[in-house]
């Protein structure tokens, strides 16, 4: 029997990288998987061969109207929701993201989705949850816990991430809910955003992915890339029944990174 078997699961950002890693490993684990993406189409496109227990969603996590149509798919075609992953995020637009010259317009637009679509899906999830209980899990950042200069609104957002997610946990611990809440802390992963980011394509500032990998790398204690696979592991244990006593906390999956 799997790890999550009867349970329904919920993943955003579930088209590519990471949140497609954690359909791929909650599905094999017995899950009910509703996987949602910006990007409709390419979603439904990479889940479709992951099994029939798998509905596609085309999903804006900033929007109000989309979070309810999710919701209302859910509840009439499970009754219940037990797992939420909040993964759904952006690196922003390809302008100044440093504390001297990012503007308001740019803070805004990334933190929109990244702070605003956690807020969102934490709330649909309390309401989906309560009656019976759950597991809400954040997809946050290493960035949360460390300075980020070039990409400041990132940092500050995924702070925001960890520090509203402690908040839920207390919360629907002291109303009852039995909705444990937690948050992950991936380091550098390979994905499109982490490509974007060798290639200085966030920053705006060409750069040889090559040489930007060798020198990142030397960063790390283990000498590795995480692998999305990773994070949906941790993913995996927050979500399931092992981590029943487990909530308003994190898991930080960077290598080593943080040890330093």
């Amino acid at each position: 029997m799997g790890r999550l078997t009867g349970k329904t699961a919920l993943i955003t950002g579930a088209g590519s990288g990471i949140g497609l890693a954690t359909v791929r490993l909650m599905a094999a684990e017995g899950a009910r998987i509703i996987a949602t993406d910006i990007n409709g189409d390419m979603v439904q496109e990479k889940a479709r061969h992951l099994g029939e227990d798998i509905v596609t969603l085309p999903h804006d996590v900033s929007c109000d109207a989309d979070w309810q149509l999710v919701r209302d798919r859910i509840v009439e075609q499970y009754g219940r929701l037990d797992i939420m992953v909040n993964n759904a995020g952006t690196s922003g637009p390809r302008q100044p993201q440093d504390p001297e010259f990012s503007s308001l317009e740019t803070w805004d637009s990334i933190n929109h989705i990244n702070v605003g679509g956690v807020v969102l899906g934490c709330r649909y999830a309390i309401s989906m949850m309560k009656q019976q209980g759950g597991a809400i899990v954040n997809i946050s950042s290493l960035a949360a816990n460390m300075a980020t200069p070039d990409f400041a609104p990132y940092g500050a957002g995924k702070a925001a991430v960890r520090q509203f997610g402690r908040s839920v946990a207390l919360y629907c611990a002291r109303k009852g809910y039995n909705i444990r809440c937690n948050s992950i802390l991936p380091g550098f992963i390979e994905t499109p955003m982490g490509q974007e980011a060798l290639e200085g394509s966030i920053s705006g500032e060409k750069t040889d992915p090559q040489v930007m990998a060798e020198k990142l790398k030397r960063t790390i204690p283990l000498r590795i890339f995480g692998q999305p696979e990773d994070i949906a592991y941790a993913a995996l244990y927050l979500a399931s029944d092992e981590a029943r006593f487990v909530t308003g906390t994190d898991i930080i999956v960077d290598g080593g990174v943080s040890a330093k």
